[in-house]
């Protein structure tokens, strides 16, 4: 990396460092989307999880950008992302899906586009993603978009979701949630009592930071129905 590419780095992971997301993308924006592009995803690899998600959202608002004014620019990005998640690219595509889910939240064109190759890293039939930790990721990141899109919401990837409300990771109970919930379509009197009285901790990233919070409290949280007109 150039000297200045280094200085543009570290400057980019300050700015994520920032405790108000408004200042810290306004100052993001400030930097030419060429190179604030690939700082972002080498901070997609943090060790620090909260700078890495940070880095998510601030990818998704850059992807959105983008695809104002040059849709194939943006497509790019969602390709690399795609690449990341590819088992030939010989890596491991860290927060990759939640920024293909964060930017598809933002940008209606580019989920007409991407929003299937999103939902089918759920899917066993399609690019199911084996990784346990990855499979955070792909629940976050659908969940992220449905917040956006309910409507979207397909009735596999629905069941796929149901299915993760019993895993034993119980990030994935929590994401599964979320993901329903954003959906509209989470219906807890159904569920079994186990997941009802379930109190483990977990951290929920809402936007700049991590909430705690308990799988119990975000089932009693929704509405005993919800219902898509």
């Amino acid at each position: 990396m150039k000297p200045y590419g280094r200085k543009t780095k570290k400057k980019v992971g300050e700015i994520l460092a920032l405790g108000s997301r408004s200042q810290a993308l306004a100052r993001l924006a400030q930097i030419p989307d060429a190179q604030l592009t690939g700082h972002l995803f080498s901070y997609f690899y943090n060790k620090d999880e909260l700078i890495k998600f940070r880095s998510v959202t601030a990818m998704g608002e850059l992807a959105a950008r983008i695809a104002d004014n040059s849709m194939e620019n943006a497509r790019i990005i969602l390709r690399r992302i795609m690449w990341n998640l590819n088992d030939e690219s010989g890596g491991i595509g860290w927060g990759s899906p939640e920024a293909m889910g964060e930017i598809l939240s933002k940008s209606t064109a580019l989920a007409r586009e991407f929003k299937s190759i999103l939902f089918s890293y759920l899917d066993h039939k399609g690019n199911h993603i084996e990784h346990e930790i990855l499979q955070r990721g792909v629940l976050w990141g659908i969940g992220t978009y449905l917040g956006a899109a309910p409507r979207d919401l397909t009735d596999v990837t629905r069941e796929q979701l149901q299915a993760h409300l019993s895993s034993i990771d119980p990030v994935k109970r929590g994401y599964a949630i979320r993901a329903l919930s954003n959906a509209d379509v989470f219906e807890y009197r159904i569920l079994p009592d186990f997941i009802q009285a379930d109190k483990t901790p977990i951290d929920i990233y809402t936007g700049w930071n991590f909430t705690a919070t308990r799988i119990s409290d975000m089932v009693h949280a929704c509405p005993p129905e919800q219902i898509r007109a």
